[in-house]
């Protein structure tokens, strides 16, 4: 049995303590470490700009953006769209000349191999009546025709990669489904009535409750929010209040189950969603 001391290096065990500890002395090895609060975004801020929204809207996966940020995104994309859509229809359209000058040299090919069969025309000509023709490739400006062979897409053997008809369609930059303007929600915040909190709503903490049970939200509290008005109440108002007759609390309208869009909360610098916490750091494996 091996002693049980601070200092003991008698031990034939290799603890994973001790790995952990020469691993990161060595500069070696992928280190992971589970991310800090800093590195979570806060339930009411925006995917993109990861700032507190001004004009909050919400997909219908329950992501939250900021109005401004998401058409500037959706703007974007549909530019770059256009932009791919030229060059695509620019490249056919230089097939399309292409194909069309092939078949014409082909026509004038063959005519005139059939000219020359016909006429059974030989021009046979001394060497000495020809001019003498250069063996370099920099001659007759050709130095203006060769690639540049330090680039290897200006190849002789090079092939020029074909672009795919682009994609019209616009997708969510964190849940990757397609994305239209017209399904983006408008979200109501109810503010916390606070008197003696001279603070401004940045600098708050607790800045949004529920309107209905008026629990304060935050990254613990699983929210949901309301389709039909926008309303973002608590997870456990939903599973006590609402779900019990499925009318609006605040409007007395009927709900529906596809009413409730669940808010998804957080995301950190390292994943796109809340699931992954962890962050790595990738350094060179020392192997055997």
């Amino acid at each position: 049995m091996t002693r049980h001391a601070r200092n003991c290096t008698a031990g034939a065990v290799y603890t994973y303590h001790e790995k952990k500890k020469d691993a990161a002395a060595s500069g070696y090895g992928t280190q992971s470490e589970r991310v800090g609060k800093d590195s979570v975004k806060s339930f009411d801020c925006c995917s993109l700009t990861l700032q507190p929204c001004r004009n909050p809207v919400v997909t219908k996966d329950g992501y939250l953006f900021d109005k401004e940020a998401i058409l500037e995104y959706i703007i974007t994309k549909k530019n770059e769209y256009t932009r791919k859509l030229k060059q695509y229809e620019k490249q056919l359209k230089k097939e399309q000349n292409e194909l069309k000058e092939l078949a014409a040299a082909e026509k004038e090919a063959n005519l005139v191999k059939f000219m020359s069969r016909e006429k059974n025309i030989s021009h046979s000509k001394s060497s000495d009546n020809q001019p003498s023709s250069s063996v370099s490739n920099l001659a007759n400006g050709k130095h203006k025709e060769l690639p540049s062979f330090w680039i290897p897409s200006q190849l002789p053997d090079a092939k020029i990669a074909k672009m795919d008809k682009p994609d019209p369609t616009v997708y969510c930059p964190i849940s990757g489904k397609p994305l239209k303007m017209k399904d983006l929600i408008e979200v109501k915040w109810t503010l916390v009535n606070d008197p003696d909190d001279k603070k401004s709503l940045i600098a708050k903490e607790n800045r949004y409750m529920c309107p209905i049970t008026h629990d304060i939200l935050s990254n613990a509290v699983p929210c949901a929010i309301i389709r039909t008005s926008g309303h973002v109440v608590t997870m456990e108002c939903v599973e006590k209040i609402i779900k019990k007759d499925w009318l609006h609390p605040l409007t007395g309208e009927k709900l529906k189950e596809k009413d409730i869009i669940p808010l998804q909360r957080g995301g950190t610098g390292y994943a796109l969603t809340n699931q992954n916490l962890e962050g790595k750091n990738e350094r060179p494996v020392l192997q055997a």
